[in-house]
């Protein structure tokens, strides 16, 4: 499978990205392949087409209980049962005996294999943190059924690919949820990380940011995670193709809505078989499958509509789920609980159901109107073989989540906490300045780590020096790896004029590094960037984004693929 399906059409005319750790055809997981009072926050019938035939290609590839019946298809709805399975068994009710049961379900492995990783960000004033969940879908063929729903028999041998990556950022009081997904053929560093069974250690590398659950597990995916975003993430939760089957039918019908006939199916075999008429269907089972896998039909046929599609989708459910009979039913609760665990691969603080269980009373209490729904703003490479972070956009949205602002932009007006004051003389404050221009699109920008350090001097930083490297960033950054630095680079970010975003802790930072990024290309001075006059604090126009409440969704059908 290529790394690049996040294209559609436009891939027939792109150069293949090299993928030389993925040792997989095109398509496995295409459409076709097989608190205290006083503190914040208290307050129709089915219709459609069988699923496609197993193996068959799609010459693309990516971006992204109880007996329910095993049924053929793929993917998508992986990471749907992610992120509601904490939400069933919270709402499961059974006794102590029957979470022991359950605890056998769930498979463990380790939250981070990426080394010291970030520090937890202190509690806010009420003694609230917010909570981060990166969600994680997987391809991976360790099993009968999982060669069966995933096809390629050929590729049963192969490490999974985590083909379907989100994170679900709830705030510190509770108030509401961001989630936001990131295609998965995104360009990113991979950091170095240890393989926790073999103890093989993976070199930290750039390449498609699926790949990194190939580096030893679920574990050197967050641990990418936090280095792209720089948001410390609390814990994972991973499931693979039988897991999402199981609770496909487990969870029944959920409403969702198409703008025009849809019959995702073409001469050449693309598409996921998904045939609906205009208007609201109620889908379950191997059509639910379908609509999800769906990219062949929606929208420029490319996975950045499959992954709206799959946004429509997971709101309805929460709605439904509120809702729904099943939540009081406790033969249909404990077949939903059974599903979840089975499904389930979590990290060593998700480890039992007693921890699920009180972390499902955290996202119960989020309002469905207050769940914000974004794909990372992202562009293409030159040649379309990949995608990477949109500059500007991306770091402000990864920003918003690491200040625990929502994406919605309804988060009432705090007065913002003191910053930390300086601990460090900025003439004795050592700072390397990287040249970070090294773009693909552009080339490189010569001296521009010299022209920086020569700013800082003349602002006092006078132990300012340079590294000769060059890297390709999109943002310019200041990263610390002591917590205890905070003060100094929130300072040394004031004096260059860049927004307070841009400092991040990291834990690959040894000291005080300020890599200059492709938006600051020119000049002494910090450009202004889009979006700075606004006044806005939510995510931007390019990350798409989805309300919860949003009854009236409905996909856009791509008119080739209509009848």
């Amino acid at each position: 499978m290529g790394q690049s399906s996040v294209r559609g059409d436009r891939a027939r005319r792109r150069r293949q990205p090299e993928t030389p750790e993925a040792g997989r055809g095109d398509g496995d997981f295409s459409e076709d392949k097989g608190l205290p009072p006083d503190a914040p926050g208290w307050t129709p019938p089915e219709d459609g087409a069988g699923p496609a035939a197993e193996g068959e290609a799609e010459g693309g590839g990516h971006p992204g209980g109880g007996q329910a019946r095993p049924r053929k298809g793929r993917k998508a709805l992986r990471w749907t049962a992610l992120a509601l399975a904490v939400l069933i068994v919270g709402g499961a009710g059974a006794g102590y005996w029957y979470y022991e049961h359950l605890n056998g379900n769930l498979r463990k492995a380790p939250r981070s294999l990426g080394g010291g990783g970030l520090q937890k960000p202190d509690p806010n004033a009420f003694g609230q943190s917010p909570l981060n969940i990166l969600l994680l879908g997987s391809d991976g063929r360790n099993n009968a059924k999982n060669i069966e729903l995933g096809g390629a028999r050929q590729d049963a041998d192969r490490k999974p690919l985590a083909d379907v990556q989100m994170l679900l950022h709830v705030s510190a009081d509770r108030s509401n949820m961001s989630v936001i997904s990131i295609p998965r053929d995104t360009r990113v560093t991979i950091p170095k990380c240890t393989d926790p069974k073999t103890h093989q250690v993976y070199p930290q590398t750039s390449g498609a940011i699926n790949q990194s659950l190939q580096h030893g597990g679920p574990g050197c995916t967050l641990a990418t995670w936090q280095e792209l975003t720089g948001i410390y993430i609390d814990h994972f939760m991973m499931v693979d193709f039988g897991g999402v089957v199981d609770m496909a039918d487990a969870i029944g019908g959920v409403p969702v809505c198409v703008d025009n006939n849809v019959y995702s199916h073409d001469s050449k075999g693309h598409g996921s078989g998904l045939k609906l008429t205009k208007g609201v269907h109620s889908v379950k089972g191997v059509q639910a499958l379908q609509w999800l896998r769906t990219r062949y039909g929606f929208e420029d046929n490319t996975d950045i509509g499959r992954a709206k599609a799959q946004h429509m989708y997971m709101n309805s459910m929460v709605r439904q789920l509120k809702k729904d009979a099943k939540l009081t039913n406790p033969g249909e609760l404990r077949d939903l609980a059974e599903a979840a665990t089975k499904a389930l691969t979590v990290d060593d603080g998700l480890d039992t159901v007693k921890k699920l269980y009180d972390l499902g009373g955290d996202l119960s209490r989020v309002p469905t109107k207050r769940i914000t729904m974004v794909t990372m703003p992202w562009q293409y490479s030159p040649d379309e073989s990949y995608v990477m972070p949109k500059p500007g956009d991306a770091e402000a949205t990864f920003g918003l989540l690491r200040n625990d602002t929502a994406l919605d932009g309804k988060d009432k007006k705090h007065k913002p906490a003191p910053a930390p004051k300086p601990s460090t003389p900025k003439d004795q404050l050592k700072v390397v300045v990287q040249n970070g221009t090294n773009s693909t699109v552009n080339g490189p920008v010569s001296g521009r780590a010299a022209v920086i350090q020569q700013k800082l001097s003349g602002l006092g930083y006078t132990s300012a020096g340079t590294d000769s490297a060059l890297t390709t960033q999109a943002d310019t950054t200041i990263t610390y790896g002591d917590k205890a630095r905070r003060g100094d680079a929130l300072a040394l970010a004031k004096a260059l004029g860049l927004p307070k975003e841009a400092v991040r802790e990291s834990s690959s930072a040894t000291g005080m590094r300020l890599v200059v990024g492709n938006d600051w290309r020119t000049g002494a001075t910090y450009p202004k960037q889009p979006g700075d006059d606004k006044g806005e604090d939510k995510a931007p126009d390019s990350a798409d984004a989805l309300n919860g409440d949003d009854t009236k969704a409905c996909m856009k059908v791509n008119p080739a693929y209509s009848f």
